[in-house]
């Protein structure tokens, strides 16, 4: 027993110790394949990513090393690959571009900063077991704001794509219209060589897609570029590269832990929290579905939150799950997290050899890359689903997108979530409250919604479907007040409660309130098919005795049985609809009354 609990704590601490020591020779072959693959692709992204985060080039491949081991290792996925993403390298330009100048050693440090706030963040959300706190971000909140962040990236790329000096910072509309105001400033060359990328990136996808379009494209571009300055030289083209990165592993860094930035940056990291830890746990999610396994999604908020935390101390900006490299570890065939592992050991040694040759690598390349990306993470099918399926989802959707693209980011999310939360909150505080009447078409005069069907003089059958909470009360009320007016002669009123799940201390005493006014006005409310929870919360109220335990009943068929014999008889003389079977038999005949 001791041993088990001792396996069971280190597990949870080290959650590598319960997979690591089953790998065989075939897992580690199979991981090697696929992490070489993912090594290479992780390349470009991870310049290709810096560039939006306003980052030096470098960090990108940084955040691609150290955080993608701790993550792998901490957390519960065998396929999800950590790093920098499309998204958070969004957020993070937006955010600190207003604090600090992007590529600054000031910039780099408010990066450093919020990395770490964002993985304490995920630590301690993960360490509370506040793993389905994800389950709140909804499915249209991630499409919309991943659409308007693709659009920001493809904007904030213009002045590169067309080799403008102009500032990309501000929102759309700003963008927009200073660039607008150096259209007689674009130079063709730069043009030339982002379209060529643009195009041959376009041709790989379509045409050789085992070829990793994203350097294929890069190539082709650097190549061009070299063709036109070799031709005519870069005093009259003027096409500007990346410049050679520097090629070392991951420097040590610290964040600057100073009140001040912890002040400006403190939503900023809360929203990139939600979006961050939403993005990976999902994606693990889905690849689990696709192996054959579940995640455990405290331990991802883990994983996340040490990768994060590891990363501000080795030079890498906010890191989270990636959708294509985890999609490409899967197809490639990884086995265990040592794919992840080995990819980030093997970009450590692909950087030290090819760092140096991103001085051929330009500009105008990178951003027909990212032309690429933009257009990718723009869901238009996804999109559509949800402007035809629901209004709910398509305001949400909208909200999300236009703040996105037109307000400050980290507020996208936020209104997003905001939104999804009040749109469910104003759903789940009106239930559904439909009539009942025994059918006699049907089998043993199973109860109907049918309004055809005639009502009972004296009694009103209502089902309620939805819980009774503090929310609900209202709209609960307003329907009693609404069934009172409109059959003022129905004095008794009965509820089936089968599907009622929860009822608080506002619920029940909306409950005994109207107990107590169909009393004053000579009748009775009635509880039929109570289940057990809805009992205990009635019960730990004290609903259940002001209501009355006679007025409570397990089934129909003695509910009917029993409020048949509360009802004025006189009025019952003059009724030929014969409701119920207590109408036609004898006071002591069985009901065979069932829903």
């Amino acid at each position: 027993m001791r041993s088990s609990a001792l396996h069971t704590g280190w597990s949870f601490l080290l959650p590598f110790t319960s997979w690591l020591p089953n790998i065989n020779k075939r897992d580690i072959r199979a991981d090697l394949i696929a992490a070489l693959t993912g090594a290479v692709v992780v390349l470009p992204q991870g310049v290709a990513f810096a560039t939006i985060a306003g980052m030096p080039p470098e960090y990108g491949l940084y955040a691609g090393m150290v955080p993608a081991i701790i993550a792998a290792l901490f957390g519960s996925s065998k396929h999800l690959v950590s790093g920098p993403t499309t998204a958070a390298s969004v957020v993070l330009f937006s955010a600190l571009s207003v604090y600090a100048t992007p590529g600054t050693a000031d910039y780099v440090s408010l990066a450093l900063t919020l990395t770490f706030m964002v993985g304490l963040f995920e630590l301690v959300l993960g360490l509370a077991r506040m793993g389905a706190l994800v389950n709140f971000i909804s499915h249209s909140v991630i499409v919309g704001f991943t659409a308007g962040a693709a659009v920001l990236i493809a904007a904030k790329q213009l002045k590169h794509f067309f080799g403008i000096e102009m500032d990309s910072g501000g929102h759309l509309h700003e963008i927009i219209i200073n660039f607008s105001h150096h259209l007689l400033e674009i130079n063709p060359w730069v043009t030339s060589i982002a379209l060529v990328t643009l195009l041959s990136g376009i041709a790989f996808k379509h045409w050789f897609p085992r070829i990793p379009y994203m350097i294929a494209a890069m190539l082709t571009g650097s190549l061009v570029s070299l063709f036109l300055d070799y031709e005519f030289g870069h005093a009259i083209t003027h096409i500007p590269t990346v410049g050679a990165l520097p090629a070392t592993l991951p420097p040590l860094s610290a964040p600057d832990l100073s009140f001040q930035h912890i002040k400006d940056l403190a939503p900023t990291a809360l929203a990139v929290t939600l979006f961050a830890l939403t993005e990976a746990v999902s994606i693990g999610r889905s690849i689990a579905a696709r192996g054959g396994y579940r995640i455990n999604g405290n331990q991802e908020f883990i994983g996340q939150g040490l990768s994060n935390i590891a990363g501000s101390f080795f030079s890498g900006y906010v890191a989270t799950g990636s959708f294509n490299r985890s999609g490409l570890n899967y197809q490639s065939g990884a086995k265990t997290p040592l794919a992840a592992i080995f990819a980030a050991l093997l970009l450590m040694v692909i950087v030290l050899l090819v760092a140096p040759y991103a001085a051929y690598l330009p500009k105008a390349a990178m951003a027909g890359v990212l032309f690429l990306v933009a257009w990718g993470l723009i869901d238009f099918k996804e999109i559509g689903h949800v402007l035809k399926s629901s209004k709910r989802e398509t305001s949400v959707l909208l909200v999300t997108l236009l703040s996105a693209m037109f307000l400050e980011l980290e507020f996208a999310i936020f209104a997003g979530v905001l939104l999804s939360l009040v749109l469910y909150l104003e759903r789940v505080s009106k239930p559904n409250i439909v009539t009942r009447v025994p059918d006699q078409r049907l089998y043993k005069h199973a109860f109907s919604s049918d309004p055809d069907l005639p009502e009972c003089k004296q009694l009103k059958i209502i089902r309620i479907d939805g819980s009774l909470f503090f929310g609900s009360v209202n709209h609960l009320q307003e329907q009693f007040d609404r069934i009172r007016d409109k059959n003022p002669e129905k004095k008794h009123l009965a509820i089936i409660a089968s599907g009622i799940n929860f009822v608080d201390l506002q619920g029940g005493h909306a409950l005994v309130e109207e107990s107590k006014r169909r009393a004053a006005g000579g009748g009775k409310l009635y509880l039929i098919d109570v289940k057990d929870r809805l009992w205990d919360s009635l019960e730990k109220g004290g609903d259940l005795e002001a209501i009355g335990d006679r007025n409570i009943f397990q089934s129909k068929n003695a509910a009917i049985h029993a409020i048949y014999h509360k009802l004025d008889k006189k009025v019952c003389e003059g009724c030929e609809q014969h409701i119920f079977q207590e109408c036609r038999s004898a006071p002591k005949t069985k009901a065979l009354v069932t829903d």
